[in-house]
């Protein structure tokens, strides 16, 4: 998994709430189980109409919003079902981090799981980070997870707090498998040890 520690980009407001994973990514394109190609199909009935074409209305159809890695949202981003296909499309699509008040928590954990950092805020915060993220390429948003604030164009501080152990495996770049490889040395010692212990055999009278 890739490390998160701090994200200067393009940030596209996307100003809604409960945006579920079926919006995220709808369910007909969940057959795959790569991680990869799903970006093109990130919020599709949003992005595109009956025919295919896209909606010029929508914010990651314009510019310079198509190179966003910081998406902006309101509150209980992510709700519905529990599709881990929803980040694996963020991520795709090249979005590291997304901002809002809430997150619905399968979607908030999973998103951990794939090197996307949420990012818990107030309204009012989104509200104002939105309106700096309209001002397009020049007004750059950063996320410094190391020091756990945003820094808006302004050069203004605002902080956020992440749980201990997800920062340390976001910083770290280390998922599931990850961890767990960390521990390699005390599997090895526990599985030679395993191997050359003798069985308990029963006796038997004959």
């Amino acid at each position: 998994m890739q490390a998160f520690t701090i994200l200067t980009a393009i940030a596209a407001p996307l100003p809604m709430a409960n945006v579920d994973t079926d919006q995220i990514i709808p369910a007909r394109f969940l057959k795959t189980i790569k991680r990869s190609g799903l970006g093109k199909s990130l919020f599709a009935g949003l992005r595109y109409d009956d025919e295919g074409r896209e909606r010029p209305e929508f914010v990651l159809n314009q510019e310079p919003y198509r190179g966003a890695e910081i998406l902006i949202a309101h509150e209980n981003f992510g709700c519905g079902s529990s599709r881990e296909h929803a980040p694996w499309a963020l991520l795709d699509f090249g979005i590291r981090s997304v901002i809002a008040p809430s997150f619905a928590d399968i979607f908030h954990g999973n998103s951990f799981k794939n090197g996307i950092l949420p990012v818990v805020l107030p309204r009012a915060v989104c509200d104002t980070l939105m309106q700096d993220a309209k001002l397009g390429a020049n007004a750059r948003i950063t996320v410094d997870l190391e020091r756990q604030v945003v820094v808006r164009p302004s050069g203004e501080e605002i902080p956020f707090s992440v749980d201990p152990f997800r920062r340390h495996t976001l910083l770290n770049g280390l998922d599931e498998i990850g961890q767990t490889l960390q521990h390699m040395a005390e599997i090895a010692t526990y599985e030679t040890a395993r191997q050359s212990a003798k069985p308990w055999m029963p006796s038997i009278s004959v």
